[in-house]
């Protein structure tokens, strides 16, 4: 892929990653906490890959931690530990936000709290916005 069409690519990715915050905070408006959490997860997870595509790789998988570790030491514009944290904490809301298996006897609209939607909200925002600072 040539710098130009990396470029475009991460741009694609982290229009996305933006809105899919937007998306989250109208269902944390609507008091879908479970669905904001899912999609503050997709929010960061779009930004990861965003950088990967930045810098002319391909990103697999849909851990945030693993993006994180698995991206090259020699080309990472920042710190893990700048959003390790929330890596992990966004990384815990892919599956059990959805599917009523993932939480036993119980379904994600039941159990996902507005202090959770929040916090999930407020860590993609960081990623995002660790991301972006370091990518310009």
């Amino acid at each position: 892929m040539s710098r130009e069409k990396e470029s475009q690519e991460s741009k694609r990715w982290l229009e996305q990653a933006r809105a899919d915050i937007r998306a989250a905070e109208i269902s944390l408006a609507g008091g879908s906490y479970e669905w904001a959490c899912f999609q503050s997860q997709q929010a960061g997870e779009k930004a990861l890959k965003a950088c990967w595509y930045q810098f002319g790789l391909d990103p697999w998988g849909h851990s945030l931690v693993k993006l994180l570790y698995d991206f090259p030491e020699e080309k990472r514009p920042f710190g893990i530990d700048e959003i390790e944290e929330n890596a992990m904490l966004l990384d815990k809301m892919y599956i059990p936000t959805r599917y009523p298996n993932g939480l036993p006897d119980l379904i994600p609209a039941k159990v996902y709290s507005k202090k959770e939607a929040l916090a999930a909200i407020s860590a993609a925002v960081e990623i995002l916005d660790t991301v972006m600072k370091h990518m310009k």
